[in-house]
């Protein structure tokens, strides 16, 4: 763990291989898988940039590159905590899987959707062996909301023309 001596974020113990980290950004969260001695493997843009644009390249492109990268260079100026949180519900693989399977993907190009198919569900499917995230789940339901609303802002607006021109 010589790469992590130096390097301080906000976790309350040391990650351990196939833990779940998520890397708090300005706007988002970005999601890495832990391997050991420092590493951690993520989804970032073919092009790759700074660490700070990883998802939000991808986004524009629908294409991304698996990478191991150190923790803290992936971290870069942010903070990050890890969080299994979905081990209430789904049962992590032996982590010799995780590993495996983690360490077979990298430096591939794989397929990027913010929605669909996004870096929480790139580390979920290889700690799990089931692409979930929350955060998609968030902003579809945020994206319903607001089409839900604007629809019934809508027939609101037409609503209340019909009965405008019914009184002329």
């Amino acid at each position: 763990m010589a790469a992590l001596e130096s390097f301080s974020a906000t976790y309350h113990r040391d990650p351990r291989p196939g833990d779940l980290i998520e890397i708090f950004r300005p706007a988002y969260q970005h999601w890495a898988l832990y391997l050991g001695d420092g590493y951690i493997i993520n989804v970032t843009p073919v092009d790759e940039g700074s660490p700070a644009s990883s998802s939000a390249k991808s986004v524009l492109s629908r294409k991304a590159r698996v990478r191991m990268q150190l923790l803290k260079d992936a971290v870069g100026n942010d903070t990050y905590c890890i969080n299994n949180k979905y081990d209430n519900t789904y049962n992590p693989l032996p982590v010799k899987e995780i590993i495996r399977r983690a360490r077979h993907l990298i430096d591939q190009e794989v397929p990027y959707d913010l929605l669909g198919n996004n870096c929480e569900h790139f580390v979920t499917w290889l700690r799990y062996g089931e692409a979930v995230s929350g955060q998609s789940k968030t902003a579809i339901c945020a994206i319903g909301l607001v089409t839900l609303a604007a629809g019934a802002f809508s027939l609101l607006g037409l609503l209340h023309s019909r009965s405008r021109k019914r009184e002329y």
